[in-house]
């Protein structure tokens, strides 16, 4: 499935009578999750004018707002990978006691061992200091309405509490996760006809699985379950008793615009009443209780563009050097399909790191718009791969460097130099892929 007009450059537009600037920003950055604010952060240290969008009054995307508050994966084979802003944002996390960090010399017997579990306060809060350090104009509660190319920059309308307000930029970098403002501007986009389920978070309390009737238990589930009144469990309900939380996925849902959004957001949170209402009715938990669900159902894929390159699978899995790699990746193929609860997982093979490239940061024809995060150009597979955390900080940050050289230069983002590119990455702590062109990624070379 596809959208857009064909991924065609959009036109001229004059921006419509009777609506006053009132700003300009030399970046503007929509999404203010892992992508996001790595971008943001990255484009004002270049001395950029830069403007983070964020549609909640949070810094921290899915990592806050759906409780996925486990960044990863920043080392593989026993060396980091992922360095950068991103790390530095965990860093800070760690340094006030909001997040404790493995042995990473030690490779872990599972790749989700070096994930790192954040107090998500504390993040949230690093955050909002490093933007501001930074010099980043924080627009929390707004979002983007509507992008006109004119003459002389970009116009964008954001809408928040008072409204619509124009501003002008010259560049652009889409974090949004959904690919939405490469949509607005008319850039070509890709989806599944069937999405990956979503994950409502929560934590349940109240009872004693060692008091839990297993038989009544299995017995109610089942009848539930074919009535339609419960969510089937991930791992088995009982065994989600006694981690304090009941795992599901919420399927046949698509978080792709706001109507499809609202109905994934109320149908998890009915399933998650549902169990608790069934399990209320076992034997040993008669007081058990809701005692946290995250305010957004944590949704895994929507809309990614068509870019100038795509990553697949095999070049993902591979490792190969793209010959204008900007950053690495460290997650397997990771693809959660939409009807029962099979994972189809390829795992990466010892010593191989995939890379990511420039040109799937760039809708393909744009010259004024880059994305960063979940919506880079790739396939499925990949896609389900390097959408995690510390591989959206990775290009959030080339992202935001690459926006912020094409702004200096008044050039095409496809038209930045890629050596260039590299050269600012690491100047910034960024870790940058050698050898482009060549057949693998290895941490022992």
């Amino acid at each position: 499935m596809s959208g857009g007009p064909g991924g065609g450059r959009p036109a001229a537009i004059p921006l419509p009578a009777g609506n006053e600037v009132r700003g300009e920003y030399d970046i503007m950055v929509f999404g203010g999750g892992s992508a996001g604010c790595t971008a943001a952060i990255q484009a004002a240290r270049a001395g950029m004018r830069t403007a983070l969008v964020e549609k909640n009054g949070v810094l921290g995307g899915t990592t806050i707002v759906a409780s996925v508050n486990f960044p990863g994966l920043f080392h593989a084979w026993g060396k980091q990978v992922i360095r950068g802003i991103g790390w530095e944002i965990v860093e800070r996390t760690a340094e006030l006691g909001g997040a404790e960090l493995p042995d990473f010399s030690v490779v872990p017997p599972k790749h989700w061992m070096h994930q790192i579990l954040v107090n998500r306060f504390i993040y949230s809060a690093v955050l909002d200091r490093l933007c501001l350090e930074a010099g980043v104009r924080l627009r929390l509660h707004e979002m983007p309405a509507a992008v006109l190319k004119g003459k002389d920059g970009v116009y964008v309308a954001v809408v928040g509490k008072s409204g619509l307000k124009w501003f002008k930029t010259s560049k652009l970098i889409d974090a949004t996760g959904d690919a939405d403002v490469a949509g607005m501007m008319g850039y070509a986009r890709k989806k599944g006809e069937r999405l990956q389920p979503g994950t409502l978070i929560n934590d349940i309390g109240g009872y004693d699985p060692a008091a839990v009737d297993q038989g009544e238990l299995n017995r109610l589930y089942e009848e539930a379950l074919r009535n339609g009144g419960a969510v089937r469990s991930r791992f088995g309900l009982y065994n989600d008793l006694k981690a304090g939380r009941i795992n599901m996925h919420v399927q046949d849902i698509d978080g792709s615009d706001s109507e499809t959004r609202t109905a994934a957001e109320v149908k998890a949170r009915r399933h998650l009443l549902d169990t608790f209402a069934m399990l209320r009715r076992v034997p040993g938990c008669e007081r058990l209780e809701v005692r946290y669900f995250a305010n957004e159902c944590g949704i895994r894929e929507t809309w990614r563009i068509e870019g100038e390159t795509e990553v697949d699978e095999r070049s993902y899995l591979s490792g190969y050097v793209w010959p204008d790699a900007v950053c690495y990746s460290f997650y397997p193929i990771d693809l959660h399909h939409h009807s029962g609860y099979h994972i189809e997982q390829k795992m990466i093979e010892p010593g191989i790191v995939p890379t990511l490239p420039y040109r799937a940061l760039i809708p393909k024809g744009s010259d004024d718009l880059l994305v960063a995060g979940r919506c880079v150009s790739g396939d499925r597979m990949a896609n389900s791969a390097f959408r995690v955390q510390a591989s959206c900080m990775a290009t959030g940050q080339a992202a935001g460097m690459a926006a912020a050289i094409a702004a200096e230069r008044n050039c095409s983002v496809r038209d930045v130099p890629v050596g260039l590119l590299r050269e600012r990455l690491e100047r910034f702590g960024a870790i940058v892929p050698t050898g482009g062109g060549t057949a693998a990624a290895r941490t022992d070379e």
